[in-house]
Parts: C-alpha cells; sequence; structure tokens
C-alpha cells in the first residue's frame, strides 16, 4: 500500500491533517491536497442540519392606527338629501363640482359635468355651503377678512422695510491694509461705495418674504407677488366710487394728460 492509500485510511478513520503530515513526514498541504485530489469524504463529513427550528410566534404585530375622531357636527338640513349634503362635503374639499358630483351621486363624467355646477346653483345647496363654510372659518378661527388683510399687507409691502441701502463715504486703504493719505488735501483718501444691508429679521414681517438669499452678486431679497395681490384685492373690493369732484379732477387731469403724450408723439412722428 502505498503512503497515500495509509494517509487516506488515516483521513478516514479521523485522524487530522497535521497528525497524517508528521506520521508520514510530507507537508500539511500535501495532506490536504491529496484529500482534494482523490477527493477523500469521511462518512460524518455531512453533517445533518438540525431539526430543530424556531417556533414561530402566532402573535401579529399590531398595526398603529391614529385615534378615532369623532365626525363634526354638520348643519341640520331636512331640506336636502343625503346625496345632496355629501355632494356640499365633497365640494368643498377641492371646489371642483364636477369631481364632487361625480363622488356623491356617480355616473359619467359628461354627466356629472352638466350636473354639478347646476346643484351649485340650488339654492338651497348654496345656503348649506354657506353654513358649513361658516363652520370650517370657525374652527380655523378666521374668515375671509383675515384673508384679505394677509393679500393686502402683501400687496403694499415695502422693499425698504426689509433691506436697508444707500452711499457712503469709506476710507481708502492700500493692499496692507493702511489708510491712503492725501497730501493735496491734507486728510485721508475717501472714495463713495453703495451698500445694502439685510434688517434683522425680530424687526421685520418675515411672512411677507418669498425669497432671501445672499450670492455671489450680493443679497437678494424677493417679495410675494405684490401685482398678483392687487388683482386679488380689485377682484374683491367694490367698484370705486368716482362721484367726488377730487376724484374727478383727478380722473380729468390724468386723461388731459395723457392726450398730450400721445399727441406730442403723433406730432414727433409727423416730423419724422
Amino acid at each position: 500500500m502505498s503512503k497515500m492509500e495509509e494517509a487516506k485510511a488515516d483521513y478516514l478513520a479521523g485522524m487530522k491533517y497535521k497528525d497524517i503530515a508528521k506520521k508520514y513526514g510530507v507537508a500539511l498541504s500535501t495532506v490536504k491536497s491529496w484529500k482534494t485530489r482523490n477527493k477523500w469524504q469521511r462518512n460524518n463529513a455531512t453533517k445533518k442540519k438540525s431539526m430543530h427550528t424556531k417556533a414561530k410566534s402566532t402573535r401579529t404585530k399590531q398595526e398603529k392606527v391614529a385615534p378615532s375622531l369623532p365626525p363634526p357636527e354638520l348643519p341640520d338640513s331636512d331640506e336636502l338629501t343625503d346625496k345632496q349634503r355629501a355632494f356640499c362635503l365633497y365640494y368643498l374639499q377641492r371646489y371642483n363640482a364636477t369631481w364632487a358630483y361625480q363622488k356623491a351621486y356617480g355616473g359619467s363624467y359628461d354627466t356629472a359635468r352638466t350636473n354639478g355646477p347646476r346643484l351649485l346653483a340650488n339654492a338651497r345647496i348654496k345656503n348649506y355651503l354657506a353654513e358649513l363654510k361658516k363652520q370650517q372659518s370657525q374652527d380655523l378661527y378666521l374668515d375671509a377678512n383675515d384673508i384679505l388683510k394677509q393679500i393686502a399687507k402683501q400687496a403694499f409691502a415695502d422693499y425698504g422695510d426689509y433691506i436697508d441701502f444707500g452711499s457712503e463715504e469709506v476710507i481708502e486703504v492700500d493692499a496692507k491694509g493702511m489708510p491712503v493719505f492725501d497730501p493735496e488735501t491734507g486728510d485721508y483718501r475717501k472714495y463713495t461705495r453703495s451698500f445694502v444691508n439685510l434688517k434683522d429679521k425680530e424687526e421685520v414681517d418675515t411672512s411677507l418674504l418669498k425669497k432671501v438669499s445672499i450670492g455671489r452678486d450680493g443679497v437678494v431679497v424677493e417679495l410675494m407677488d405684490q401685482q398678483k395681490a392687487l388683482q386679488l384685492l380689485l377682484d374683491r373690493l367694490p367698484e370705486p366710487e368716482i362721484d367726488d369732484e377730487s376724484t374727478n379732477s383727478l380722473l380729468t387731469a390724468l386723461n388731459k394728460g395723457l392726450q398730450k403724450i400721445w399727441s406730442d408723439k403723433k406730432n414727433e412722428d409727423d416730423k419724422g
């Protein structure tokens, strides 16, 4: 029997690699090479996996849910059906009569597009919506006047409330940071520079600011869209009365001024 065959018998009997290598005077790597090349396999080499498995818990993790809240107290209306009241509630979610009608009544889009606006024109629907809006305003502690006040603040916001800007005289300095003396005047040389400084946030109404940043080109301050705010106010305010003589005088002066501007412009064009 060769040395390798005897080593195999020892390996199958359970002898360790290092003991086999020492017994036959070979390197440990040689024994491992014999084992791999000739596919030596002990009978107990493959350990059976334990059949013991951890019992799975039958308890299911309870899903966290928000506590239920009592339903809101809706205004009573014996004049409306349940679907009409549902339409009103859906309408106040998106202010979309077509969508509200589909949610309350179902049906096709074309039907909802016709019947939704028709429901809004119903006097009983209008009254019920008014009651719901009143309840919403009470819950939010505000009304349309509060919103209009905020829009008015946006419309008449002034950049001067947020930045301090202007020009100032400063002493000129050299490369070493030392002030430059002017022998002709006998005083330090000065120059005029512009400045823009932000005011402290504690002193201003930040709700009217859309953007504030300091970039490569300096300070950037952007207010809410004033033209849009002014238009919103005009759309919601009554038509101005122009019976007052001073108002009429102002309008007359403006009209005459515009006529003169256009007349001068026409004369210049004719000469050209």
